[in-house]
């Protein structure tokens, strides 16, 4: 039997947190591991706790106004399909309990982030970002 290296370890419980995703149109899931190979943190894409989601019926403005209102890559902040969701990467930092868990910590995520958590990922202190695709290294 051969164990699987960390990477596809944590890729592979990204995934299974994607599972959970609250989403008509992505299932993303991430988790934040420290520099002990320790998951301190997971989170996948979905409305705030409390909220009705995107599989409500009706609530997720993307999918109630479609593809010829919102097309594919328009801003999921603004406009007339603006998303009710905060990001697996967001979700997964903030269980993780903020930069003072994250610094040096590398964060798995089954997509690439979008430009605004790749912001906060970069703010989070977060050293190594991998996803199925690849792996991105900050200062």
């Amino acid at each position: 039997m051969t164990r699987p290296d960390w990477d596809s370890y944590y890729l592979g419980i990204a995934v299974a947190v994607a599972a959970r995703a609250d989403c008509t149109r992505r299932q993303v899931g991430a988790v934040v591991v420290n520099a002990d190979h320790r998951q301190i943190g997971q989170g996948y894409n979905g409305a705030p706790p409390g909220e009705p989601g995107c599989l409500t019926a009706g609530a997720c403005p993307r999918g109630r106004l479609g593809p010829d209102v919102v097309p594919p890559g328009s801003s999921y902040d603004t406009g007339p399909g603006s998303c009710i969701s905060v990001h697996a990467e967001v979700n997964a930092l903030l269980d993780a309990g903020g930069r003072a868990a994250c610094l040096g910590a590398t964060l798995f995520i089954t997509d690439a982030p979008c430009d605004g958590c790749a912001r906060i990922i970069r703010a989070a202190g977060i050293a190594r970002v991998v996803t199925p695709h690849s792996e991105v290294s900050h200062p």
